[in-house]
């Protein structure tokens, strides 16, 4: 998610880790630029930490769905489809959020202890600005153990993390839900695959490099990594290139010719031609309308 979150990255304690959860921390300041959301591999709990905003949200080419949120509100998602959102921060400039990814193992432990033998792949129903007391509480009391204890325990805050889990099978399970996790690929070989690209911006698109990294066929990689985002290698790896573009073209004052060349394409005319077709409009015309 760091890829994709126009944000400040809020630093964590060193040696902040835990087996079946991971945790990260955002400050956001409004976007009217939408921001695309790739499908999650695995399922993300975010909690509204402070601040309120209204947060916009769409499936792609759909219609605008909104919610006005605040400290204790959450979304919980799984889906298999990436979606676009776009927010807006009432009464200051930022509000912050917490993610919680919760691996699969530890759905399947809690599922198998609240389903018993009826237990199977656990899908959730998606949840946007939703409210529960006892999600926000547990959810509170793990980040406190992560990031505000001085002698954290890994046995309280896995203890934590279960019992979540167990709350949100128990509330927010989605009975006619088949997942198929076979079919997309795993949460760990996207971040190692999203990390390769990032750091190759510059370089030509290689799928059988991102496929050897996948430890995967270039057919499988393709078709997974596909089922994980809703985009090919290929369009998934320009999205990449656009997001950087877009924020050297509103950070920094190199030139247009410059920030082409560092997200990999050596004409300016090629370079303004796929930033207008992903973006809407020229480089030059985005930097211009978004400092205005």
């Amino acid at each position: 998610m760091l890829q994709y979150m126009p944000s400040e990255h809020l630093a964590l304690p060193p040696g902040l880790g835990m087996q079946d959860v991971v945790l990260q921390l955002f400050k956001h300041r409004s976007i009217a630029e939408p921001v695309l959301v790739p499908a999650v591999a695995e399922p993300l709990l975010v909690m509204v930490l402070a601040g309120s905003a209204i947060v916009e949200e769409r499936s792609m080419g759909g219609d605008w769905e909104s919610a006005e949120v605040r400290v204790g509100d959450f979304y919980l998602t799984s889906t298999a489809l990436p979606y676009e959102m776009r927010w807006r921060t009432r009464g200051g400039d930022s509000f912050e959020v917490m993610h919680l990814y919760l691996t699969h193992s530890l759905v399947d432990l809690a599922a198998h202890d609240v389903l018993g033998g009826q237990a199977a792949t656990v899908s959730f129903l998606d949840v946007s600005g939703g409210r529960d007391e006892l999600v926000h509480m547990l959810a509170e009391q793990l980040r406190l153990e992560l990031v505000g204890q001085r002698d954290r325990s890994p046995l309280f805050a896995r203890s934590l993390a279960q019992a979540l889990t167990v709350h949100l099978i128990r509330t927010y399970r989605d009975p006619q839900a088949t997942a198929q996790r076979s079919n997309a690929l795993q949460a760990y070989k996207l971040r190692r695959v999203v990390n390769l690209m990032n750091e190759r911006l510059a370089e030509d698109f290689s799928l059988s490099d991102l496929a050897e990294a996948a430890q995967l066929s270039d057919y499988h990689f393709s078709r997974l990594l596909k089922r994980a985002t809703g985009l090919s290698p290929s369009l998934y790896f320009i999205r990449l290139r656009m997001a950087r573009a877009r924020q050297l073209l509103l950070e920094t004052e190199h030139s247009v010719i410059d920030i082409g060349m560092e997200v990999g394409y050596s004409s300016p005319s090629h370079f303004s031609q796929v930033f207008r077709r992903e973006v809407g409009v020229t480089p030059s015309a985005y930097r211009n309308s978004e400092q205005r």
